[in-house]
């Protein structure tokens, strides 16, 4: 499967107002694609694409809800009559809640999967037909959620594993009728994004995206990188890397340390509690792509560049593999 550089290609970023989406159709932009943004509310849209176009980049916005596949598939309609095509779908749009299971009621446990697991579907279903006629990326963000349990963002990991489970589904259908469409799962670590101000919070304190940390940024450049090059699944962020394998390898492990852990990570005692819902129920991108907690925030993810590059990764392991069997070696003789 061959996909195109970013520079001729039309890249439609939903959850595009803010945060890693917002970052990811800067990026885009900058490499030459033609971006489509789509979100919710009409002003954070605006200022993101003002912003884009500022820089020298080609940008239209898309007001839509995932939740609703009128909504999507207009969105659809109107980027192939504005476009004639597009190359790369990253569906990217979420939203978040702060609250034990049994306290969430039903109606905001459904909202969340409207948007996070629905939103997908709806946009997977509504974007391949063209993509399996054209060829192209379908890109979905996913978390490392969907590897490992979380309480206090427990609804969120379970609607993550539904994703997950869709996306990895999908692509083996696709693989059976030799779709030309390369499926991506993306599975960020926690990320300085406005994730915790846009979200929902039912606990006492201030919600925050446990720690450590990395840059939205660093997940654009992996999303960027799927669009051109047919990748599987990413996960981003050394971090979480370790957290997915603690959870798989020590499941009993994990439990204690997550259990505790969590309610320590994800709220902040120190700082009030922010007054309203952020971006649940009502449109909350503004054009921002960090969140507050950019004292803690890493720049660069070493993982994440091996495995954008492994057979750079691959001779330098090899170089270095060769280098220490020369050196034990020498110490034999």
């Amino acid at each position: 499967m061959k996909l195109k550089p970013l520079s001729e290609q039309v890249v439609v970023v939903t959850g595009g107002s803010s945060g890693i989406g917002l970052a990811t159709a800067k990026l885009a932009a900058r490499e030459g694609a033609k971006v489509v943004i789509v979100a919710r509310g009409e002003e954070g849209l605006r200022a993101a694409a003002e912003e884009i176009q500022a820089d020298g980049g080609i940008c239209d916005y898309l007001c839509a809800d995932v939740g609703s596949r009128e909504d999507v598939r207009a969105t659809v309609e109107a980027v192939l009559e504005k476009h004639g095509r597009f190359d790369t779908w990253v569906s990217n749009a979420g939203v978040g809640v702060y609250a034990k299971l049994e306290e969430l009621s039903d109606e905001d446990h459904r909202r969340l999967f409207d948007t996070n697991y629905w939103g997908v579907v709806h946009c997977a279903t509504e974007a391949l037909p063209h993509l399996k006629k054209h060829g192209g990326a379908l890109i979905t963000t996913g978390s490392i959620s969907s590897q490992m349990p979380a309480p206090v963002l427990s609804s969120y990991t379970a609607s993550k594993y539904a994703v997950k489970g869709y996306i990895d589904s999908l692509r083996l259908e696709l693989m059976h009728e030799n779709a030309p469409v390369s499926v991506t799962l993306i599975q960020p670590s926690g990320i300085n994004s406005p994730f915790g101000e846009h979200s929902l919070n039912q606990m006492d304190d201030r919600s925050v995206v446990p720690p450590p940390v990395y840059s939205p940024d660093v997940v654009a450049k992996a999303i960027c990188h799927a669009a051109e090059h047919p990748t599987r699944d990413m996960i981003v962020g050394g971090a979480g890397r370790a957290m997915t394998l603690l959870a798989n390898l020590a499941p009993g492990l994990a439990d204690w340390v997550f259990s505790t852990a969590f309610f320590k990570l994800a709220l902040d005692k120190d700082n009030p509690k922010r007054s309203d819902d952020g971006g649940f129920h009502e449109a909350g991108g503004g054009g921002e792509v960090y969140g507050d907690q950019s004292k803690w925030m890493r720049d660069t993810s070493a993982y994440s560049a091996m495995r954008r590059n492994p057979a750079i990764t691959a001779f330098a392991l090899l170089g270095v593999g060769i280098g220490l069997l020369g050196w034990l070696q020498k110490n034999r003789s």
